[in-house]
């Protein structure tokens, strides 16, 4: 179970993970919430899931192309 895990928090998106170390609350919480107000409010936060995702990845995209590795150059 333990690898499934770490498989899905290395492998996934990482936004619950961001949120919690920015508010100081646990990963494992954040995602129960997730999922509950998921259930309850028919879907909408996976847009807003996704929404910050995708900004994260911009984010990393523009972080790499301002400070390229030795490799990249």
């Amino acid at each position: 179970m333990l690898k499934l895990k770490y498989f899905v928090e290395h492998h996934v998106f990482g936004v619950c993970t961001r949120i919690g170390e920015k508010l100081g609350i646990s990963t494992s919480s954040i995602r129960l919430y997730f999922v509950y107000v998921s259930f309850i409010t028919v879907g909408s936060p996976i847009i807003i899931y996704l929404v910050l995702a995708f900004w994260m990845n911009i984010r990393r995209h523009l972080r790499q192309c301002n400070h390229p590795t030795v490799w990249e150059l």
